[in-house]
């Protein structure tokens, strides 16, 4: 996402000029026949346009606060991954503990933090078509990345060594049983979380409401020029395009706001957030050089080998 304070206008109306374009020359044909060729009668009550208008914009308010729900629970769902990140690694660090601390354990912190590390990075960029594995590579080993090539949702992958590695951890007797079962609530947060984000993504807006409104703002763009030629002559062309662009940058906008995840820069701001739970991880890791990974366990454990 392009997080930028102030939106160039040049953007803004990028993407609406060749609309634009159009409306223009419409409204300039329009003037011109009625001024030089005196077709007085083309003029209609400006209370056409007038009611076209109003339920026009009607429909537009209802699809812009459809799409902007969307945008919002889209965001909503990740606020709720940065605190359940944030919750699984202070779980993970308080409850995982053993009498001598052993590298094993400190390892198998380190493990799962970074690992979910790169299950963020590997969601946003699943979620907008792009390579799962970029940013979230560096935060896994070999052996993670050569299990998740049996997976073609890699975020559910990541998911599914963490479940292996607390069952693990368990079999070490590193955790109890309620430990267990408050991390594998943590974990059904997420899981929940990343559901709610694929949701939205594979869930079309209406196409024919979206083609409805359209039409009915074509409509009352062909129709405003002949209910204002009386009252402003040649000036009804400005006013035309300025009009008939307020509406068509409404309508983009909620075009762009209802796909939260297709790498706009109106797009759920998802890399910077990833970059966020990164920060506050690591430092939650308070780790000051990585931990040696254990050449040898008494014990098979999921972490050791990959």
């Amino acid at each position: 996402m392009l997080l930028k304070k102030n939106i160039p206008v040049r953007y803004v109306f990028g993407k609406i000029k060749a609309e634009v374009l159009l409306v223009f020359m419409y409204a300039t044909l329009v003037a011109l026949v009625y001024v030089n060729f005196h077709f007085t009668r083309i003029s209609i009550p400006i209370a056409v346009p007038t009611m076209l208008g109003t339920i026009l914009s009607l429909l537009l308010a209802f699809r812009s606060n459809q799409a902007y729900d969307r945008w919002w629970e889209a965001r909503t769902l990740w606020g709720a991954i940065v605190n359940d990140s944030r919750t699984l690694t202070r779980q993970i660090l308080n409850f995982v503990d053993t009498p001598y601390n052993s590298v094993e354990a400190l390892y198998f912190k380190e493990t799962f933090v970074k690992r979910q590390i790169a299950w963020c990075y590997s969601l946003g960029q699943s979620l907008r078509g792009l390579n799962p594995v970029k940013g979230a590579s560096e935060h896994m080993g070999k052996g993670q990345l050569a299990y998740l090539q049996e997976y073609t949702n890699k975020p559910v992958g990541l998911l599914e060594l963490h479940g292996e590695d607390l069952a693990s951890a368990y079999k070490e007797g590193w955790i109890n049983q309620y430990q267990q079962v408050e991390l594998d609530r943590t974990l059904t947060r997420l899981c929940n979380a990343m559901g709610g984000c694929e949701r939205i993504k594979n869930t079309v807006f209406p196409a024919t409401y979206s083609l409805y409104t359209h039409l009915a703002l074509v409509l009352f763009i062909l129709v405003l020029p002949f209910g204002v030629i009386d009252v402003f002559g040649v000036m009804m062309v400005p006013f035309v395009v300025a009009v008939a662009a307020s509406f068509l940058l409404i309508e983009k906008m909620a075009i762009h706001l209802q796909d939260p995840f297709e790498n706009k820069p109106t797009d759920t701001p998802m890399t910077t957030i990833a970059q966020t739970i990164h920060r506050d991880l690591k430092q939650m890791l308070r780790e000051s050089q990585e931990v040696e990974k254990p050449k040898t366990s008494s014990k098979v454990a999921t972490f050791y080998i990959l």
